[in-house]
Formats: structure tokens, C-alpha cells, sequence
């Protein structure tokens, strides 16, 4: 982003209970100053309702949805305006995201049941996978943000997503707890070894496993610095434990209002049914997520 344009916030909305949560924590974000905000509604009209009485109904109700965004936007930010957009929610919201070059998409979360969500995805699941920027699913409203949760895992994402938590204007006292998950390798099977042998591996895995915990640290340290010159405090947290599972007890131990982890990309079948540490966060945290890019 050059000096000249400013940071653009993204609303989605359609009326809903999550939709207003979104745009209640995106007017009391601590978002930088001279950061402009927007809202789209999304309206998908078959071919065959274009001429029926639907159509009209949906017209209205787009068009009183936009009219009640853009007066909550303007809470915040003067000029701000929603746009209807006749496509299916997440095209919608994709579209507009580049149309407007938004910074961040700020949506509710809507999840499904279990097989739906395998198989089809919801909205805002669908919009993380496809945006090109941050997404913001928020969970319930954040009328002040009070502690955030970065996980750091060396990536050019997470690295994003800690700059956007840096870029952000923390209020008195408020907190980041960065968080990194070490890959430990194990020692190997080897019963039969001589003793000697044995106790040669044992060392050289306990030496690797001492080296991958001295980087994560340096990471944390690095990270740590970028965040208190930003103005937040900063506590590190290193787990040797599974990444995703440390990850929500650090959200849960800390009583954090926001976790903020970085895109993997992951794509293809692996995606579908496997997912990642940002696709099990949707899925799982109690508290907001920032997918960073």
C-alpha cells in the first residue's frame, strides 16, 4: 500500500444477528487513523424470480439492509456507503473486496452442521479460502479490544498477520500474547541398538529438538519487539504440544478477545478434509479470527 491510499475496511452484511456483530466490532476497532470503511450486501436473483413478485421483495430488503449498514458505518467513518451486489454471497463480497481494494473483510461467522460444512462450506469460510487480503470472522462483538493471540510460525502469512496486529492502534494496557508450536522430533524405535547407539540418537535428537526451541524463541523475540514498538504489551508462549490444540488453550488461558493466525494456503482434497492450523481456528475457536495474508 503506498503513502497516498489508505487502509480500507470491508463489511459484509445481510441483516443478521453475526452480520451486526461484524459491524458493531468493525466501528469500534482499533483501526489506525485515516482508515475509510465500506459495507456490501450481496443479492442472488435466479433467472426465473427476475420477474416475479420476489424480486421486488428482495429489492427491498437489499436495499434496507445497505441503508442501515451505511448508517452504522457512518458512526465511524463519515462518508462511508454499502453497496448491493447481485451475486452469490461470497462472490459478492470477493468482487467488492477487489473492486474497492479492501485491506481487511470484516464478516460474522454462519457455520453449518458438520457434513454440510465438509462438503459445501459456509460464507465466511468460503471468503477466507478466497480472498486475497485479511479477513476478519468475528464471533461475537468486540467493543474494545482487550488481549490478542498472534500465532507465529515463521511463514510470510503470519508474518502479515503480525504486521496487521502492529498496524493497529492498541488502547492503554492492552495486550498480545504471541504464541509459536515447536515441531519436536522424536526419538526413534531402535531396541535392538547397542547401548551406545542408543544413547548417541537420544542426544542428537535432544540437541535438535534444543535448537528448534532456541529458533522459536528468536521468532518470539523478534516478533515481540515489532509489537512494543507498536505500542502493546507482549507475552511469548513456546509449546512443544500440537499447534492448533496449544493454540486455543493459549486463546482460553489468556481470555483473549482476538486470534490472529496467517493463511497456509493449503489447497486441493488435503484442504477439504484436512484443513490447517487458520481452517481449524475458524472451526473451533471461541473468540473472533484474523486470517492474516
Amino acid at each position: 500500500m503506498s503513502p497516498t491510499e489508505r487502509f480500507h475496511v470491508l463489511i459484509a452484511t445481510d441483516g443478521s444477528t453475526s452480520a451486526r456483530a461484524a459491524m458493531t466490532t468493525a466501528v469500534r476497532f482499533p483501526w489506525r487513523g485515516g482508515t475509510r470503511g465500506s459495507a456490501v450486501v450481496a443479492k442472488q436473483v435466479r433467472a426465473d424470480y427476475r420477474r416475479s413478485i420476489l424480486l421486488a421483495a428482495l429489492d427491498r430488503t437489499s436495499e434496507f439492509t445497505a441503508r442501515s449498514a451505511s448508517r452504522a458505518l457512518r458512526k465511524r467513518w463519515p462518508d462511508g456507503g454499502a453497496r448491493v451486489v447481485d451475486a452469490s454471497p461470497v462472490d459478492a463480497i470477493l468482487t467488492e473486496a477487489r473492486r474497492v481494494r479492501a485491506d481487511v473483510i470484516v464478516m460474522g461467522w454462519r457455520g453449518h452442521g458438520p457434513v454440510r460444512r465438509l462438503l459445501a462450506g459456509s460464507v465466511s469460510r468460503g471468503v477466507v479460502r478466497g480472498a486475497s487480503c485479511a479477513v476478519l470472522v468475528v464471533r461475537r462483538p468486540i467493543r474494545e479490544l482487550r488481549h490478542v493471540v498472534v500465532g507465529v510460525d515463521g511463514s510470510d502469512n503470519a508474518d502479515r498477520a503480525l504486521s496487521f496486529v502492529a498496524g493497529l492502534e492498541p488502547s492503554r494496557g492492552a495486550r498480545v500474547t504471541v504464541f509459536r508450536a515447536v515441531d519436536i522430533m522424536h526419538t526413534p524405535s531402535h531396541g535392538l541398538a547397542p547401548a551406545g547407539t542408543r544413547a548417541t540418537v537420544t542426544a542428537e535428537v535432544a540437541r535438535i529438538n534444543e535448537g528448534r526451541r532456541a529458533a522459536a524463541r528468536k521468532d518470539l523475540s523478534r516478533a515481540a519487539k515489532t509489537l512494543s514498538s507498536a505500542g502493546w504489551k507482549v507475552d511469548q508462549a513456546v509449546t512443544d504440544g500440537a499447534p492448533l490444540r496449544e493454540l486455543l488453550a493459549t486463546v482460553s488461558n489468556v481470555g483473549a478477545d482476538l486470534l490472529v493466525v496467517g493463511a497456509k494456503g493449503v489447497t486441493g482434497l488435503r484442504h477439504l478434509l484436512l484443513g490447517s492450523v487458520a481452517e481449524g481456528a475458524l472451526n473451533r475457536s471461541p473468540v473472533t479470527v484474523l486470517v492474516g495474508r
